[in-house]
């Protein structure tokens, strides 16, 4: 059973950083890709990031730069680094694993961590 969990998340003022985590637990066999996604209440939740192993690394247009997405090597930990966060950066933001099996793509979601950015 693969597990997703997911820190970071907090209430911080415009122009500050949070540093969003995602650890993998179990079996990740197959692996694909890692992504992070937010849902902002009143709107279709969005891709923010997606981490490919081949180095193929994208961000969504509202990144603008600002974020980063990276891979604790040391163990199974997907950090994403947001600077400059903005009010409308605000939202549940959940990280996605997708891992191919047995021909079918299979994704798993953390339970979702809250970033509030408000003055």
């Amino acid at each position: 059973q693969v597990q997703l969990v997911e820190s970071g998340g907090g209430l911080v003022h415009p122009g500050e950083s949070l540093t969003l985590s995602c650890t993998v637990f179990g079996d990740i066999s197959g692996f694909v890709a890692m992504a992070w996604y937010r849902q902002i209440p009143g709107q279709q939740r969005e891709r923010v990031a997606i981490w490919r192993p081949d180095g193929d690394i994208n961000y969504a247009d509202f990144v603008e730069g600002r974020f980063t997405i990276s891979k604790d090597n040391a163990k199974n930990t997907w950090n994403l680094q947001m600077n400059s966060l903005k009010p409308e950066d605000t939202a549940v933001y959940k990280c996605n694993l997708q891992l191919h099996l047995d021909s079918s793509s299979v994704h798993y979601w953390g339970q979702g961590t809250q970033v509030t950015v408000s003055s």
